[in-house]
């Protein structure tokens, strides 16, 4: 299989340390669909990030598609989301949450690369308000990672949200507002997977 796409994109990485986290082996080819659009279209022509190639040559986009598809390989007891019931519903309440701070921080990003007369300060504020209220009910669901526990999509995930964040919008995070976040985070990013899988 080919990841493609670059680790600075929380939506590649949680792809990449999942496959890692699975052991399934993987060539990364760290394409930009923005400054690399015209190979990285080579392999997603719509251009949208990561795109996971198989082994057959079909070509996968999207990492909730990807991730469905990789524990579908992985198999019911190796998968990194429960396959039914109140656990499956609550993984995918925290994966919506930090996926939606995740694209709020994405679009906060995008709006103030904007040439300054452009910028929408009420679209920011907007944005700003719900990534806010994303990683509060992230933080509520109080995720920890015991020494010896297996990383699953949700810490996975929401760890690759959190740095993504970190990065690019920082005064979001800043200070001790997200404890279990803080925490959570620092345990996963000491993991091989994570390591394997820089931002």
């Amino acid at each position: 299989m080919k990841l493609i796409g670059r680790y600075d994109s929380p939506y590649v990485r949680r792809v990449g340390v999942a496959l890692h986290v699975l052991a399934l082996p993987f060539e990364h080819v760290p394409l930009s669909p923005f400054s690399q659009a015209a190979e990285f279209r080579r392999f997603a022509p719509v251009g949208r990030m990561p795109a996971l190639v198989l082994d057959d040559g079909e070509t996968l986009i999207e990492s909730a598609a990807i991730l469905d598809h990789l524990d579908e390989i992985a198999g019911h007891t190796r998968a990194l989301i429960p396959s039914m019931g109140a656990p499956r519903r609550r993984a995918l309440r925290i994966l919506g949450s930090a996926t939606a701070a995740c694209d709020k921080a994405i679009a906060i990003n995008y709006e103030r690369r904007r040439p300054a007369h452009l910028i929408h300060a009420d679209w920011i504020d907007r944005c700003r308000m719900q990534l806010d209220a994303a990683l509060q009910e992230l933080e509520a669901f109080r995720l920890e990672l015991a020494d010896m526990q297996p990383l699953m999509q949700t810490e996975i995930t929401a760890v690759c949200a959190y740095a993504y964040i970190r990065r690019v919008e920082p005064d979001a995070v800043s200070g001790a507002r997200y404890s279990w976040l803080d925490r959570l985070s620092g345990a996963c990013e000491a993991r091989p997977e994570f390591k394997a899988c820089p931002q």
